[in-house]
Parts: C-alpha cells; sequence; structure tokens
C-alpha cells in the first residue's frame, strides 16, 4: 500500500534532483485510482507531469506533483472539465484551500457522485473513483493488487467491504441512482475472487455446501467465504444465489457435509423452517447417521440461532475461524468468535 503523499517537501538528492519520497508512475495509478495510461495523456494534453525523469526517462513523482494530480482528480469528479481542473491544479499551491470550482448540477457527471467513504485505506479511495467512472478495467487492476498485497481475508475487510457499503449508503441516499456503480463494482469483485486458485482439497474431510437462502441474490459475501476456504484447501460446494429449498436439502442429503452454511442478507430472506428443515437432515446407514452443523450467516438472521446444531457466523474472518475448528473437531461453543456483522455482509 501506497501512504498518503507527505504534505511537507521530501530530502532532495542533489545528485539526481529527486525526492527520495518521489513514486512512480504506477504507484502513483494506484494511489489516485487512475490507470497509467491516463496520467500519461493528462501530461500529453494538459502539462500536468511529473517534475523530474530518472535516467532511461522513467517518471518520477514528488508529493508536489502527487498534490497537484490529487486536486485534479477531485475536480473532475466534481464535474469541472479536465483542462479547467488541470489548469486550476497547475497554478494552484498544493494544500492551498483557494480553489473552489462552482456548485455541479445534481445530475452533472460526478457531481455529487464521490462515495460517503469515511476514515478508510487509500486503496478504497482510489477504487471508488475508478467505480464511480464506471472504468471497468481499473477496477480490475486494483482489486487484483488489492488482493495480492493484502492478502483475501484483510482486503475483504478493509478495501472490498467498505467501497460495497459506501456504494450501497450513495444508493440508498439517492433513490435509483448509481445502481449501475454498484453492479459494475460488485460483478468486478465476484470475478476477482474467482481468479483465486483454490490449493488442492485436503484429502478423508466431507465436504462443506454453501448457498444463499431461496429467493437471496446477494451472494458476494459468501463468495468470499468460498474463495477463503478454497486458499485454504477445505473441500467447498458452491451454489451461489438463491437455491431452491428442496434442492439445498437434495444437495445435503447427496453430500454428507461436514457444515452447511446458509446466507441471508435480509430478514425476508432468512427462513427459519429452512433452518430447521437442513438441520434435521440426516444420511449414513441406521445406527451410524450423520447431521450437518448449520451455520447461519449474513444480517438477515438477526443473532438468533433457529434449529438445533446451528451456530451463527459473524465476520469472515472469525467465520473462518469457527469452520476451520469445526473441521478439525474442536468446534467453539456457539457465540464463540464473534467479530462485527458489517466486516462480512456487503
Amino acid at each position: 500500500m501506497q501512504p498518503a503523499p507527505p504534505t511537507d517537501p521530501a530530502p532532495t538528492d542533489p545528485a539526481r534532483g529527486v525526492s527520495d519520497a518521489a513514486l512512480s508512475t504506477g504507484a502513483v495509478a494506484r494511489h489516485l485510482g487512475v490507470s497509467p495510461t491516463t496520467l500519461r495523456s493528462w501530461e500529453r494534453r494538459y502539462a500536468i507531469g511529473p517534475a523530474f525523469r530518472e535516467e532511461g526517462r522513467h517518471r518520477r513523482w514528488t508529493p508536489r506533483d502527487v498534490a497537484r494530480l490529487e486536486l485534479m482528480c477531485r475536480l473532475t469528479a466534481q464535474g469541472v472539465p479536465p483542462s479547467e481542473a488541470a489548469r486550476a491544479a497547475l497554478g494552484t499551491p498544493p494544500g492551498s484551500a483557494a480553489v473552489r470550482p462552482a456548485p455541479v448540477p445534481a445530475g452533472a457527471p460526478g457531481g455529487s457522485a464521490a462515495l460517503p467513504l469515511g476514515e478508510v485505506r487509500p486503496e478504497c479511495r482510489g477504487l471508488a473513483r475508478a467505480a464511480v467512472r464506471l472504468d471497468a478495467p481499473t477496477v480490475a487492476r486494483l482489486l487484483d493488487a488489492a488482493l495480492a498485497e493484502h492478502g483475501l481475508v484483510t482486503a475483504w475487510e478493509e478495501v472490498l467491504a467498505p467501497t460495497l457499503h459506501a456504494v450501497g449508503r450513495k444508493w440508498a441516499s439517492a433513490g435509483e441512482r448509481y445502481v449501475e456503480v454498484e453492479h459494475l463494482l460488485s460483478w468486478q469483485i465476484s470475478a476477482a475472487m474467482s481468479r483465486i486458485r483454490p490449493l488442492a482439497e485436503r484429502p478423508r474431510t466431507r465436504p462443506l455446501l454453501l448457498a444463499c437462502a431461496p429467493g437471496e441474490q446477494h451472494s458476494l459475501p459468501i463468495e468470499a467465504l468460498t474463495a477463503a476456504l478454497g486458499e485454504r484447501g477445505l473441500p467447498v460446494r458452491m451454489f451461489g444465489a438463491a437455491l431452491p429449498a428442496d434442492a439445498l436439502r437434495e444437495a445435503a442429503r447427496r453430500t454428507g457435509p461436514q457444515a452447511v452454511v446458509l446466507w441471508a442478507q435480509t430478514r425476508t430472506t432468512a427462513d427459519d423452517g429452512l433452518a430447521r428443515s437442513v438441520a434435521a437432515i440426516e444420511w449414513g446407514q441406521r445406527g451410524a447417521r450423520g447431521h450437518p452443523a448449520l451455520l447461519l450467516a449474513g444480517p438477515g438472521w438477526g443473532t438468533r440461532t433457529p434449529a438445533p446444531r446451528s451456530r451463527r457466523l459473524f465476520g469472515l474472518r472469525s467465520g473462518l475461524a469457527v469452520i476451520e475448528a469445526l473441521v478439525a473437531g474442536a468446534a467453539p461453543s456457539t457465540g464463540a468468535a464473534r467479530a462485527e456483522p458489517a466486516a462480512y455482509g456487503s
């Protein structure tokens, strides 16, 4: 993760004429959430480029250069044309509040599209900017970079989920606007997680059956759990969104799973009767019948456990701990390893 560029000038090496804190074009692009091609285009069109180049014409961006680009990004996100934003950024010292663009109508592109992120990692801001621009290639690249740098669990909890939550809040506060941003971001996150290669399944381990409750279309959190379990070599049978109740029960009977994880985003899809019927499923010969552990995930279940041998999962990280302990034969008691539900939802 690239830290935010410092506001004070960093020490400069007189022999090289460039700050020790200067960044490459790729690092600046990741920080801003734009593509390197966009930075080169801005430099060519608007002369908003780096102050220094290393031998071989490699660009090196100083904190002052990056601050100008940040201002340009803020202005363009508010609907200011790029040419005007570049002039303002070049003519205003970094950190100055002198440039205050005129209010932009709510319907203008990007005029009120900034997502309410709050205190988050810089990667969230870059990802949010790219999603609002509907820049799918940049969103995909930023997601792959976050997963590679932080690992799936940390990336989900600290980058992917916070950005998804911000999109959801924006959508909720703006009626039907920005739905396209949520759909694009959700699809790209799903695709990025599907690119994570699972390990070979552990031998002699009963499978884990994962599914969304009937009628439940929000599958991203359980997709994250599927990918994380696959990284650990645990056998997973993932059935995705809105699995019909009869199909869920039949899949459990056929696979004899160690556990069934049932996701419900809302109370309307969290069916207590279905939970009890899944927990009651048996397989095997008489006298040696088995039952699945039922793990209820998602905010739709609240804090309740409506069926025997059921347990609530709260959070991706703690949910993984519960499942790994269950597979190892030392499952914690109900309610153990609890974390914030928001860390698992979207």
